[in-house]
């Protein structure tokens, strides 16, 4: 049997993205195949006690620029899951999951994401290949495929007022 054909969208290695059910328009992220699952900078992680059908929920604060504390958003839903990550560097830690809709070329897609001080790193979120593999292909040579945030974004990511 034939598997149907199906369109795949090329991102760059780092795209603007947007957090609709968080309330986020823009956020910096790098597409990372070599990572399993996606991170998004979470702090003030807060587990709340169980909802009337018994499901847990989490609080926590994203901040979406990178070199700024302004706009700071407070998020909460449904804990998914809790795993053990690896991290890049080796060591291991075990991170609550949540789901969420990424905005991501024009396109927006239910991701599996993981919660985790992302203060140290390059890229406020990173998108891994299981939220990649619902039809996107990145070109390692690229950037920015689906255009760059407004001007004023991109100058809060950069800390200038």
């Amino acid at each position: 049997m034939t598997e149907p054909a199906h369109s795949t969208t090329i991102a760059g290695w780092r795209e603007w993205v947007g957090l609709p059910s968080a309330g986020v328009p823009w956020i910096k992220a790098k597409l990372d195949t070599g990572a399993r699952s996606s991170s998004v900078h979470a702090f003030g992680i807060e587990t709340l006690a169980p909802d009337a059908d018994g499901i847990e929920r989490v609080r926590f604060r994203l901040r979406p620029w990178q070199r700024s504390d302004a706009d700071t958003v407070v998020v909460e839903c449904p804990v998914h899951d809790r795993r053990t990550v690896r991290s890049s560097s080796g060591h291991s830690e075990e991170r609550i999951v949540v789901l969420m809709d990424i905005t991501l070329m024009g396109r927006t897609v239910t991701a599996e994401m993981t919660l985790s001080n992302r203060d140290s790193m390059g890229f406020r979120m990173l998108i891994g290949r299981e939220a990649l593999r619902q039809g996107f292909v990145v070109d390692p040579r690229r950037s920015f495929l689906g255009g760059r945030a407004p001007k004023p974004i991109r100058r809060q990511n950069r800390g200038v007022e």
